[in-house]
């Protein structure tokens, strides 16, 4: 098999995209594209290989084969049992039965020989050749063709399966159109996403879908942005907002100026997020695709060592009764039923939560969500909207209007959302306004020189820091409060207030309900974050914390043995993210970065979404560990009535294609279940 790596124009190797990945046109050793001469065998990371030649066909097409061989068994079968003495004997019958055998046989031959040419001998593909083709040889036809029908019929069931499970992902390709309508020079042409370039304006008509990131210049804009958050209930933009690939215009026409490329959109990080997430392999399924590598050659040497030992201890051996019994261990003993079931189960997993607006970085963190006993939650931006309203200014020895124009003017300088809160408050006072030697002091606020003045604007923390006495009274508000100094002289305060999400608290008490802890940590003022707690029933709650005081509460937290999550901006509290066990970003469509240092991505800034995240690592445990306790338990218990003479190959076909439907059936329910 030879590969043909696709380069650039300066000979440098292309790495593939998306679709690309997903359809598994990359080579194995550097992760780039490749296109094929012929068809090719990839061997799937779970260590269960399958015919990519398969995907894109349709139902019937991969039952075909087996509907085939279905059909003459029961006629072969027919005949042996009505019509035992016609012309149905001798090389007409072994040519009948060798006929059927072929349509779901050659496929698993040639699979074998793959593995073996690529090094992996032992295979579930070699367990069923030498099973079917032993129970030829000794004059077992009908069973050895009904256990390669049966085996091939699992496969087709396991490969309808992974489609299913991989659709989720893809139709998350469909949100990402291939074409955009650009206007240039009054006119409008359709022009091809990826080659749209930065500062170009689109024209989305409704129902269309944007196929890049950028700026509204539309005075407004009704989107539905399912395709990113799961959630289908309209977003109204603003002029000058940001809008994002995937987002479907409702109403009128509207104007978007681009201002990221086709490959770096929102929507493109995401498809990539999701996609590498089935890639990372949980601690259950590494120790199964170890296990299975282990597993399989003993079980070959076993089912000789059944075939062969007993001529030495038994009387009466008959080596055709004890082959028999061989060849049924190792039909019995085909691993498939646990290694694509459990891979299944994960991606089933990821595929669920992505549906929901949950971006798992890898199927291990679904495994660590399911054992989480503390929740440690930031509170502005993920408890309350993260959206301040100055309700309340109050200043001391200087007008009012001086107060606001120097504060929100040094206030341009930071990202803070309380920061816009007062520059939304002072209406353009900011302006014309020189601000230099800007220093921005964690945890505690701003310093600067404002028009020559020094100021300070910060939270009380900062005023103590520098010495500056100020009105006590504040320290009680149950509001954020920025405190200003001029000059080391206190100036007075602006009062502000957030407001807590809407799902807040029934986000609480779902984790209450399934015995999981609540701890809040905010450097905001303890009097704000005891109010907040109060009203959410919040377990524990410590403010006025600096960044390394939240790392000292979650490392105090990790000394008692306790599973933490840790949900906040995936930013700001980047350490805390490192640190726990889990690390959350809220809102990921609001910043690059969360996607980038987060475990698990919530979408749409919804805190229910973590009780939700919980509950599907939890469903997809239980799902893994039901296929594993069934498939051990009933190949256990056949593979001893087989080993003693008492089972036949049709218990083995059980054991083996039952078990493995049955798992399979059971990883698929994760994808329906409603969260």
């Amino acid at each position: 098999m030879k590969h043909q790596h696709k380069y650039d124009a300066n000979g440098k190797q292309l790495c593939c995209t998306l679709e690309e990945k997903i359809n598994h046109k990359t080579d194995k050793r550097t992760g780039c594209c490749t296109t094929h001469n012929e068809p090719e065998n990839h061997s799937d990371d779970d260590g269960h290989d399958h015919d990519h030649s398969t995907e894109g066909k349709s139902t019937f097409q991969l039952f075909l084969p087996a509907i085939i061989s279905f059909a003459l068994l029961l006629i072969a079968i027919g005949f042996d049992s009505y019509f035992p003495q016609s012309w149905f004997t001798g090389w007409v019958r072994i040519a009948w039965y060798g006929v059927a055998y072929v349509p779901v046989g050659f496929p698993v031959i040639k699979e074998a020989f793959e593995s073996i040419r690529n090094g992996e001998i032992f295979s579930e593909f070699l367990l069923m050749v030498i099973a079917t083709i032993g129970a030829f040889a000794i004059g077992e036809y009908p069973e050895g063709v009904a256990v390669m029908l049966f085996y091939a019929v699992g496969e087709v069931f396991q490969t309808l399966a992974v489609q299913r499970a991989k659709s989720n992902i893809k139709l998350l390709l469909d949100q990402r159109p291939d074409t955009a309508t650009v206007i240039k020079d009054g006119n409008t042409i359709d022009k091809k996403a990826s080659e749209i370039t930065i500062g170009e304006i689109i024209q989305l008509k409704p129902g269309e879908k944007l196929a890049l990131d950028g700026k509204l210049l539309s005075d407004n804009a009704s989107l539905n942005t399912s395709a990113l958050t799961g959630e289908s209930k309209p977003d109204t933009k603003q002029k000058g907002e940001t809008v994002l690939a995937g987002m479907i215009n409702l109403n009128t026409v509207v104007q978007v100026e681009v201002t990221t490329a086709y490959s770096d959109s929102k929507l493109s990080k995401i498809l990539e997020m999701v996609q590498d997430a089935t890639a990372k392999k949980a601690p259950t399924e590494l120790f199964i695709r170890k296990f299975a590598k282990i597993y399989t050659p003993i079980v070959v040497f076993l089912a000789i060592a059944i075939c062969v030992l007993p001529m030495l201890f038994v009387d009466n051996y008959v080596f055709r009764e004890w082959l028999y019994r061989a060849l049924v261990f190792l039909v019995i003993s085909c691993p498939c039923a646990l290694v694509i079931s459990i891979p299944l189960g994960y991606f089933g997993g990821i595929g669920s939560a992505s549906k929901n607006g949950i971006l798992f970085k890898g199927s291990t963190f679904l495994d660590i969500m399911a054992s989480i006993q503390v929740v440690v939650m930031d509170k502005t931006g993920t408890l309350t909207k993260g959206v301040f309203k100055v309700q309340k200014v109050v200043a001391v020895d200087i007008p009012e209007a001086d107060l606001v124009k120097y504060t929100s003017a040094l206030e341009t300088k930071s990202t803070h959302p309380v920061g816009t809160a007062i520059i939304e408050y002072a209406k353009g006072a900011e302006k014309n306004v020189n601000v230099t030697d800007v220093e921005e002091i964690a945890g505690h606020g701003l310093k600067g020189k404002v028009d020559g003045k020094e100021i300070l604007a910060g939270n009380v923390k900062l005023m103590k820091k520098f010495n500056i006495s100020y009105d006590a009274e504040i320290d009680n508000t149950p509001f954020t409060i920025i405190v200003i100094a001029i000059n080391q002289k206190y100036a007075g305060y602006f009062l502000i207030a957030d407001e807590i999400k809407e799902d807040a608290k029934q986000a609480i008490e779902s984790l209450h309900k399934i015995n999981v802890k609540t701890v809040m940590l905010s450097g905001d003022k303890q009097a704000v974050v005891d109010a907040v707690a109060k009203e959410l029933n919040i377990d524990q709650a410590y403010g006025d914390l600096l960044p390394e005081n939240k790392v000292e509460k979650v490392e105090e937290l990790k000394s008692q043995n306790l599973k933490i999550a840790f949900v906040g901006d995936g930013v700001n509290d980047a350490p805390v993210v490192a640190l726990a066990d889990a690390g959350i970003a809220m809102g990921g469509l609001g910043s690059d970065a969360t996607i980038e240092t987060a475990d698990i991505v919530i979408q749409n800034d919804q805190p229910y979404k973590i009780f939700t995240a919980i509950n599907i690592g939890k469903k997809t445990k239980q799902i893994v560990y039901q296929n594993i306790g069934l498939a051990f338990a009933v190949k256990a218990i056949v593979l001893v009535l087989g080993a003693g003479g008492l089972a036949t190959m049709w218990e083995a076909v059980f054991a083996d294609v039952g078990v493995a439907l049955l798992a399979i059936l059971n990883a698929v329910r994760i994808q329906r279940m409603k969260f």
